[in-house]
């Protein structure tokens, strides 16, 4: 079934809503996060309908995903658009009603179809495991997914949930392993040790080890960030000296950004670097620093111009650190540390850090640069959250391979539990909402590969991945039913481990807001 004249109805409908937000204050964040999940619901439309298209019909199950991803997402662009839990977005709040109710009779057809039959079929398909197509039609990619596949199956899912209910750093030996198959090089450049290959490799590979474990899927995302940082904005002594010790694994980085009172405005950072002596000294507290114990080098935004306002005042250090060890967490002079306990998100610990004249070397200013800081920082923002998106595309897909098999092997009342409708329904709707983000997070990828600006992109694919993590995680527990609730249980890690994805690296709100901005300055 063509989709053509549902997608061009839903275009008009999304350049509608960017007329009317065009008119709207931006102090209206309703109004114009609203535009914002509008625009990004058609976008996933889009690329589900590329994937679909380049896959020629060789696999019904395609089919059956993008006629469910066109008739919800549409109908809730029509009736109402969840924008969190208990947020729903309804056409009138943009003064929509006229063009919602053009969009509802250009796709009537579609929307009044009894999909009900279509959703038992991709459930009674995901129940004979036969899954929607995911190969991207090149085969040095799918080659890689393979690999990293394997790999997870064989050293990360049979370990990951006791590692997270031990709360154990993710063993050394794995994280050798990891760096052999060359997971924290692969986009830093061949002549420095690393893979040279692109975000949609990253996105295969962070998505991959994900799955396994959003602690393994996360590791690489610190290095992800330090490569990014230095390989753009590093001297060539920085470069020489750091990106083949992290493409290699010797060097585990961790970021130093946030701050106790400091989440996403980070022009109000408190934390100070002098040049004394030869040497930075800084002095000020981070919060929710990932992995800070076990790393080897920091990558550290201070304020080293005090009478700077906002951003302008901002530079980004590289300071080195002695790994810490569970005896010692921190043993650098200067610094100190406390473990912050989790829900989930284990593997790597989050800690609260203190500097009192912790010194670096003179050398540590990236690119030899201050105030420039910010700047450097964002442009690793884009691979940052498309990264985060791919490891949220990871813990969906758990999610739903959880409640699908606890769905197939659990009876009551004397059948499967797959073979009821509410559950049936779940399992679909899980898959829609994964293979939406999925082939999503691979358009920002590729946009980003060819050196696109990306913001948009990227922060399309991460509002949208992070909440389908969560809401098939919560489906997937709803499935397994009280025993979900029991930590022996893996989907109660998952559950944990899909709720963070909405908030780090920029919380929904924050993608929302850049997206708005972005599209209504006319970037895309």
């Amino acid at each position: 079934m063509s989709h053509t004249v549902n997608l061009e109805a839903a275009r008009q409908y999304r350049d509608a809503a960017r007329n009317a937000a065009a008119g709207i204050d931006p102090a209206n964040q309703r109004a114009h996060h609203g535009f914002a999940w509008i625009a990004t619901s058609v976008a996933a439309l889009e690329a589900v309908a590329a994937w679909d298209a380049a896959g020629s019909g060789t696999n019904p199950v395609d089919a059956l995903v993008t006629r469910l991803a066109v008739a919800e997402t549409i109908a809730q662009l029509v009736g109402g658009l969840p924008m969190g839990q208990n947020e729903l977005l309804r056409p009138a709040d943009l003064g929509l009603a006229a063009a919602a109710r053009q969009l509802a009779a250009a796709c009537a057809e579609l929307l009044d179809a009894d999909h009900a039959a279509t959703r038992a079929a991709l459930a009674e398909a995901l129940a004979a495991r036969h899954w929607p197509s995911e190969t991207l039609h090149d085969a040095d990619l799918d080659a890689i997914r393979d690999q990293f596949r394997k790999f997870t199956e064989a050293e990360v899912l049979p370990h990951a949930h006791k590692w997270h209910l031990a709360n154990d750093l993710i063993p050394d030996g794995t994280v050798q392993a990891m760096a052999d198959l060359g997971t924290f090089g692969v986009c830093i450049p061949e002549e420095y040790g690393g893979l040279g290959l692109g975000k949609l490799v990253m996105c295969l590979v962070t998505e991959e080890l994900s799955r396994g474990w959003i602690g393994a899927g996360s590791l690489g995302t610190r290095s992800e960030i330090a490569g990014e940082l230095i390989a753009m904005g590093g001297t060539a002594d920085q470069k020489a000296q750091w990106l083949p010790r992290i493409a290699g694994g010797e060097v585990l980085p961790t970021a130093v950004f946030t701050e106790p009172d400091v989440g996403s405005d980070l022009g109000s950072l408190q934390t100070r670097a002098r040049l004394e002596d030869g040497r930075w000294i800084i002095d000020g507290a981070k919060n929710w620093i990932t992995h800070a114990s076990r790393s080897d080098l920091m990558t550290l935004l201070a304020r080293t111009v005090p009478d700077a306002k906002g951003y302008s005042g901002l530079s980004m250090l590289l300071v080195p650190k002695p790994r810490g060890s569970e005896g010692d967490a921190f043993p650098a002079t200067g610094m100190t540390g406390s473990e912050i306990e989790v829900l989930g998100y284990r593997g790597m610990r989050e800690y609260a850090l203190q500097f009192d004249g912790m010194a670096a070397p003179a050398d540590a200013l990236l690119g030899g640069e201050e105030g420039q800081g910010f700047k450097q920082l964002m442009r690793t923002f884009e691979g940052a959250r498309i990264q985060t998106a791919a490891r949220a595309v990871g813990v969906a897909r758990r999610a739903l391979e959880l409640g699908l098999d606890y769905a197939v092997t659990r009876k009551q009342f004397g059948k499967a539990l797959v073979n009821f409708p509410r559950v049936a329904d779940k399992l679909a709707m899980s898959l829609v909402d994964l293979i939406m983000a999925r082939e999503l997070t691979y358009a920002a990828a590729r946009a980003k590969d060819l050196g696109k600006r990306c913001d948009i992109e990227a922060g399309m694919a991460k509002l949208l991945a992070a909440r389908a993590a969560w809401s098939n995680a919560d489906a997937a527990l709803q499935i397994h039913g009280g025993n979900g609730y029991a930590l022996e249980y893996e989907i109660s890690r998952v559950l944990c481990d899909g709720r963070i994805l909405n908030i780090f690296e920029g919380a929904a709100e924050i993608q929302a807001q850049v997206i708005a901005k972005g599209l209504l300055e006319g970037r895309n």
